[in-house]
């Protein structure tokens, strides 16, 4: 049973009525020890971990690869004068995003790039998976600012294609609602999905990729000039509702994300928001989306109807963020209308980038191509702030557990749960469902798993930082007599009850993971 915690006296005593039956113990708000109906259990308070990088799913630093990325990219070090030595991106990253085009990846009818590891995106995908870094893509089709993303033989095949300036005959965007485009793209998706819809492989899909950049926006239905607003929108839904059950029926099992922009699938890039934007995001959403926006810093275009959008679902579905000014020469960041960023000081970007994240809450902060050097040397400090104060961060503050316990008897474990981060662990997710419960495990003197006790109640996406959960398990220990070791983890149900995310505590762990308490004896 859970208890949450909160200041009410009123729910509090309706709390500890209700736990009364299960002779467990009632929840008191912040950091009060638990007390009532512990009985002669004892208190355990693991030591809580501020510092280390947690490796978990929707969560942390993500690294940017190129398409062209080559091996040397793993193993780049960035100087940190805080440290007094050198660092490795990966060394804190959580995944690797893959920006790339559609042609890059299926060259023509059939043929996919994964397939052959000497490519440059088959080398690229299998460095991360060597180094147990698992990939995230966004597939960009649109043509006009950087050549040919979609591959020649869908146009030769008859689809249908905008060209936006004559001088530059090859950059051509396909028309999205064209039956021949979404034909093979439809086929692309499929086999994309076929080979990388895997939780463990892939960390999420970048789930939308029309427009400019594949940003969700800036989207070609057909001439501008001969367009009217009615016939768009129509168009927009339509297309809309077509690439999003595309995804999700592909991948039933990795996050998708789409970028949450005021003018979500439209022709426009600027000006006020769409009317139809947050129905369009809404719908994305209640299908299993999770959102990721690409101008974080850049203060006119990340604004207010962004800003409002993402607060709107703190704590109901997990944000990415992607920065929106390149600092290394491309874009002139200090013509930001917040007058807050000096030329030549990259540094005033990622504390911007880094302010606006903390109120959006977001999961995953990026080492973008390019920029990552300066997050590490000169803005580490922020880099350590994420780590310790960003995403999910989980950690049991408080468990009740007995000592000494005859065979086949019962008890109740009172455990409380903290998320320490701003973030939110989305167990919630369709792809997930719900997965990751909290168990305990009984070990023998080798550290071998004899008995594990899942908590059915227990929800990780519950837990919201400032706000600890309690929950009290009633279990039987049917082990023969003897001595054991109680340990605690989060586990993932669908893989056999394995240790799934890693906890925010300075504690002994064994070779699978689980935390280990306190002993125990079995009479």
């Amino acid at each position: 049973m859970k208890i949450s915690n909160h200041n009410s006296i009123i729910k509090n005593l309706f709390m500890m009525l209700v736990c009364f039956q299960l002779f467990a113990c009632s929840t008191l708000a912040g950091g009060d020890d638990v007390e009532e109906g512990k009985g002669d259990n004892t208190l355990v308070k693991p030591k809580y971990n501020k510092n280390s990088v947690l490796r978990n799913p929707l969560n942390g630093w993500v690294m940017y690869a190129g398409r062209t990325a080559d091996e040397s990219y793993w193993d780049t070090e960035y100087y940190v004068s805080d440290l007094g030595k050198k660092v490795k991106a990966i060394d804190y990253a959580s995944a690797c995003y893959i920006r790339t085009s559609w042609a890059s990846l299926n060259p023509s009818d059939g043929v996919y790039a994964w397939d052959d590891p000497n490519s440059k995106i088959g080398k690229l995908i299998k460095g991360a998976e060597e180094r147990g870094l698992p990939i995230a893509f966004r597939i960009v089709v649109d043509g006009r600012d950087q050549g040919m993303n979609t591959p020649q033989f869908v146009f030769d095949k008859g689809a249908k294609y905008y060209l936006e300036n004559s001088k530059f005959p090859t950059r051509i965007t396909p028309i999205p609602q064209d039956p021949i485009f979404q034909q093979y793209y439809t086929k692309f998706i499929e086999a994309l999905g076929e080979e990388f819809n895997d939780a463990d492989r892939t960390a999420f899909i970048d789930a939308y990729g029309l427009g400019k950049w594949g940003e969700a926006h800036n989207v070609i239905y057909e001439d501008p000039e001969t367009a009217t607003d009615e016939r768009t929108e129509q168009v927009k839904d339509e297309v809309f509702e077509w690439v999003t059950d595309l995804y999700v029926r592909c991948f039933s099992e990795v996050p998708l994300v789409i970028n949450y922009h005021r003018l979500i699938g439209h022709p426009e890039s600027w000006g006020a928001p769409n009317e139809n934007s947050d129905r369009l995001l809404v719908n994305a959403i209640n299908k299993g989306y999770s959102l990721r926006q690409d101008a974080f810093g850049m203060t006119d275009y990340y604004a207010g109807w962004e800003k409002q959008f993402a607060k709107s679902w703190n704590n109901k579905c997990p944000i990415i963020m992607e920065g929106g000014w390149i600092t290394t020469g491309t874009h002139r960041y200090w013509t930001d209308p917040s007058g807050k960023y000096r030329e030549g000081h990259p540094e005033d970007v990622r504390q911007g980038e880094f302010d606006v994240s903390a109120e959006a809450h977001v999961n995953m902060m990026d080492f973008r191509v390019g920029e990552t050097q300066s997050w590490f040397e000169n803005s580490f400090s922020l880099v350590q702030r994420f780590v310790s104060e960003g995403g999910y961060r989980l950690y049991p503050d408080q468990l009740y557990l007995p000592e000494k316990i005859n065979s086949g008897a019962e008890t109740v474990i009172t455990h409380r749960w903290r998320n320490m981060g701003w973030g939110y662990c989305p167990n919630n997710l369709p792809q997930w469902n719900y997965k990751y419960k909290v168990a305990f495990a009984l070990l023998d003197a080798n550290d071998n798993v004899k008995k594990v006790l899942v908590d059915g109640d227990s929800d990780p996406s519950e837990w919201h930082k400032d706000d600890p959960i309690s929950y009290d398990f009633k279990v039987s220990v049917d082990l023969p007599a003897g001595n054991y070791t109680w340990a605690v983890a989060i586990v993932d149900t669908s893989k056999s009850n394995q240790p799934g995310l890693e906890l925010a505590v300075n504690e002994d762990l064994s070779s699978e993971g689980w935390v280990k308490l306190i002993n125990l004896e079995v009479e």
